[in-house]
């Protein structure tokens, strides 16, 4: 992907996720995804061998699936080093995995952060075997829509202008294109919604820097932002946004993903022509062939 259609700066991303680290980190959402992930992969009745953990930071998700015995080994794969240990640093977006070299690949909450995901799923594909399972969360398009609706709002009023504040996440019709256009079989999609109450705004954009989920769109507004704008995304944010004990209310939208690499023992979809019971016999209608008016 070229630099001027990039979204994110990974750079600054990396940062980011080193701060959280020294902050102390705020991971309920990753535990979360990690015992979704762990339950999802349950009733997967196999144990895979090997398994790559793509650009999840911490090792939530490697040491859950490794307590459960879903997996022989795993090894975390990122750029920088919240890859952890084991680990290897390894570009979302250029993977180092030669083909049909991997049984598994799962990420939690990472993706959403990738420049070309399209790119990122194809290599995914590319390097899971025959029969090889990919499952994934990423954050889905309501993800933060509170703090999107009230920094525009407020911007706008203090301002006079919006800035990018709020990554565009994607949503479940998308990623689930994406998944076919990928090549993987059996491609299914799906939604978690989860809403965290904060004594205020200003309590969740603590929360979002200690997950290194703060602003790193490349286009981002590079002056410090105005305390009068950030008194008024408080203002905003409480006028509609806040429960009637006057907690506010923040959403986290988690789309999975899963998909399997083509393999033939998997069902397949039967060939146009090979049904063997006409459609109007079930309905029980009248067929009429193409080109035909139905008689009044």
């Amino acid at each position: 992907m070229s630099e001027s259609s990039a979204l994110v700066n990974r750079t600054l991303l990396r940062t980011r996720y080193r701060r959280a680290v020294a902050l102390g980190g705020a991971t309920f959402l990753l535990e979360q995804a990690a015992d979704d992930l762990a339950e999802r992969l349950s009733v997967v009745l196999r144990r895979f061998a090997r398994a790559i953990d793509l650009g999840t930071p911490g090792d939530h998700v490697r040491r859950l699936l490794l307590e459960k015995k879903l997996v022989e080994s795993i090894v975390g794969a990122a750029t920088g080093y919240y890859a952890g240990s084991p680990g290897v640093i390894a570009d979302e977006e250029a993977l180092p995995f030669a083909d049909g070299s991997l049984d598994l690949v799962v990420s939690a909450l990472a993706l959403q952060f990738v420049n070309d995901l399209p790119g990122t799923l194809v290599q995914i594909r590319r390097a899971l075997k025959p029969d090889g399972l990919f499952l994934a969360a990423l954050f889905g398009g309501e993800t933060l829509t509170e703090l999107r609706q009230a920094f525009a709002t407020a911007e706008a009023e203090v301002e006079g202008g919006v800035s990018p504040r709020v990554l565009p996440f994607a949503n479940l019709r998308d990623l689930g294109a994406l998944l076919q256009r990928a090549g993987f079989a059996l491609p299914v999609t799906d939604i978690d919604r989860l809403t965290v109450r904060y004594t205020d705004a200003l309590a969740l954009m603590h929360d979002l820097r200690r997950m290194g989920a703060t602003n790193v769109l490349i286009e981002r507004r590079r002056t410090p932002l105005k305390r009068a704008t950030l008194r008024r995304v408080g203002e905003v944010y409480a006028e509609h946004f806040s429960d009637t004990d006057g907690r506010v209310r923040a959403t986290f939208e988690i789309i999975w993903l899963s998909g399997w690499a083509p393999h033939e023992s998997q069902q397949q979809p039967l060939k146009p022509g090979s049904a063997r019971a006409r459609l109007a016999d079930a309905l029980g209608t009248i067929e009429i062939p193409a080109g035909e008016k139905a008689r009044r």
